[in-house]
This record gives C-alpha cells, sequence and structure tokens, in this order.
C-alpha cells in the first residue's frame, strides 16, 4: 500500500482501512501462537501499513484543525 493512494482516501475510508488491518493483524498473530502462519513477513507488512493509515489521519486531522 504506497502513502500517495492513502492520501486520496477520505477519513472515513481510512478509518475502515485502519479496522480491517488491525483485524488481519490479530489474525496473524493467532496463527503464529498457534504455528500455522505462512508468511511471517506479512506481519511487518500490516504493522507498517497501520502506521501509514495512522500517520495520514494524523496529517488530515491537522491540516482540518489548521484550517479553521
Amino acid at each position: 500500500m504506497k502513502a500517495q493512494e492513502l492520501k486520496d482516501k477520505t477519513p472515513d475510508q481510512l478509518k475502515d482501512q485502519l479496522i480491517a488491518l488491525k483485524k488481519e493483524a490479530f489474525n496473524l498473530r493467532f496463527q503464529q501462537a498457534t504455528g500455522q502462519i505462512e508468511s511471517t513477513a506479512r506481519m511487518r507488512a500490516v504493522r507498517r501499513d497501520v502506521a501509514r493509515v495512522k500517520t495520514i489521519l494524523n496529517q488530515k486531522a491537522a491540516d482540518a484543525a489548521a484550517q479553521q
């Protein structure tokens, strides 16, 4: 997921994306605990995607606060 793709989304879409990523991270942690995980690299990618989404959300919130 690219940061530019995230910047084009609305805050509501970003929040939905964040919820989906957190669910995926939970499922991946559960798979790791039970020894069923196939791709450990996906855990890292999901964690970074969560950080990207949170960063863009914070930037949009700061922009909205600055405009008021």
